[in-house]
């Protein structure tokens, strides 16, 4: 297993290219005086994001929602407001790029509580492997799925992966299922085991009480009150929240894999000695895509982070920027002859997401 204190890349290999845009992208925003973080735009889709999710939730806690089509029509829009929670507030809030205040991130943070999620898991898997390691089979944890489905060419072959095509899209949908569940404990005992928690910053009785905790609150006020105030039969309110979570789980997948597993992606692993001979910076333009940069309604959705490249290059930079942004990463890719994976509609990347699903189906698809 590849150990992530060990891996290092060379950013002495071709520095002057992160320099150089770093302090291109530095001088846009000493030029419009525009701040780092989150704006008015920010504050109002938090608003609308946070009353996609909770105005359905009381409308039919109080009663006011009681036929059971609108109850229905209820959880179908908590799930695309969980999904939109978690993709242009959550996300944003975890990486310290919301605000400038850290009280405030941390708080706006904190609401994956209430989605099923936990942040300090959260911020390990996302911001400590996935950003820091991206695509390195045993380190990125958004390519290694189990034994369910093969992202990664390095990972071992098994028969059923040859209907992975197939099958992965109801697999998407059981993603905040799996999260809200078991997913989080096992992960805690593997960042244990593997020495992310553990430690004086992060004392893993204290992780666990939180992470119990946090499961614990989560399901009583997603599935248990409504099971008691809910004037439907119960098992209905088991399928509804069952929809609610497969919506979830399907957009956030179907947002996040045609970033990363796509034909454009290369999968570099590091040497016996952990080394990856790539500057950092580069190596997120070898292993990351864009899509749909136009769509401006859409990128709003998902909190811009259909710029992928521009997001895993200034992760700290509030993904409202991220289109102004890409200008300049577009234009400084090209200058140094360096690669900036885009295509132009989201349906496009989500068929080249599918077409390399097949292709690691393959058992001859293996890394050389």
């Amino acid at each position: 297993m590849v150990n992530y204190r060990t891996v290092k890349f060379h950013n002495e290999i071709n520095p002057e290219f992160y320099r150089e845009l770093k302090s291109r992208v530095n001088d846009y925003f000493k030029r419009t005086g525009k701040t780092r973080f989150g704006n008015g735009r920010m504050v109002f889709k938090t608003i609308f994001m946070f009353s996609l999710f909770f105005v359905p939730y009381f409308l039919m806690i109080f009663h006011v929602v009681t036929n059971i089509w609108g109850i229905l029509l209820m959880f179908v829009l908590m799930g695309f407001g969980m999904a939109g929670i978690g993709l242009s507030v959550m996300h944003d809030a975890n990486h310290g790029s919301y605000s400038k205040n850290k009280w405030v991130n941390k708080l706006l943070g904190s609401i994956i509580y209430l989605i099923g999620g936990n942040p300090l898991n959260w911020k390990i898997q996302h911001n400590v492997l996935h950003h820091s390691y991206t695509n390195i089979d045993g380190l990125d944890e958004d390519i290694d799925p189990g034994g369910v489905l093969r992202f990664s060419p390095h990972k071992k072959w098994r028969p059923a992966f040859k209907y992975q095509h197939i099958y992965s899209w109801f697999l998407y949908g059981l993603m905040t299922l799996s999260w809200s569940s078991i997913r989080d404990f096992k992960q805690l005992y593997r960042f244990k085991r593997q020495g992310l928690v553990g430690n004086k910053k992060y004392p893993f009785n204290k992780a666990m009480t939180n992470l119990i905790i946090g499961k614990i609150s989560y399901f009583i006020f997603s599935l248990v009150i409504p099971l008691i105030m809910l004037d439907i039969p119960w098992y209905m309110v088991l399928l509804f929240f069952f929809i609610m979570h497969f919506i979830t789980g399907f957009i956030l997948s179907i947002i996040f894999q045609p970033a990363h597993v796509v034909p454009s992606s290369e999968y570099p692993m590091p040497d016996a000695n952990g080394d990856v001979y790539s500057n950092w910076a580069i190596h997120q333009l070898f292993t990351t895509a864009n899509f749909a940069p136009k769509s401006k309604l859409f990128s709003w959705y998902v909190g811009g982070l259909n710029f992928q490249i521009e997001h895993h290059l200034f992760p700290t930079i509030c993904h409202v920027h991220y289109k102004k942004i890409s200008e300049i990463v577009k234009k400084t890719t090209a200058e140094y002859g360096l690669p900036y994976h885009s295509v132009k509609t989201f349906g496009k990347a989500v068929w080249d997401h599918a077409i390399l699903l097949k292709r690691l189906g393959q058992e001859d698809f293996v890394a050389s």
